[in-house]
């Protein structure tokens, strides 16, 4: 597989894996104890890590990525084992 291919594919499964993990540790203004800010919904955020987000992307992307190299190298799952039309 060329780098190029390698960097695409874990660009995408780091895209997929930030907003798998974007929901979690969120807490809004109510949890927190405090009132929301005029304008804001109940419901928004009351302080949001891109960092943390960001972090736990990269190392969900990466055991993901991982197996699906993995899977690239020995061959545990085949196209030919997903085509269920036969």
């Amino acid at each position: 597989m060329k780098v190029q291919s390698i960097l695409a594919i874990y660009i995408l499964f780091w895209t997929m894996s930030l907003f798998l993990v974007l929901p979690f540790g969120v807490r809004t203004a109510e949890e927190e104890g405090t009132r929301a800010a005029v304008g804001h919904a109940e419901s928004a955020p009351h302080r949001f890590s891109l960092g943390k987000a960001a972090i736990r992307a990269t190392i969900l992307s990466a055991l993901l990525f991982g197996i699906f190299y993995a899977n690239y190298l020995f061959g545990w799952v085949t196209p030919d084992m997903l085509d269920w039309t036969r």
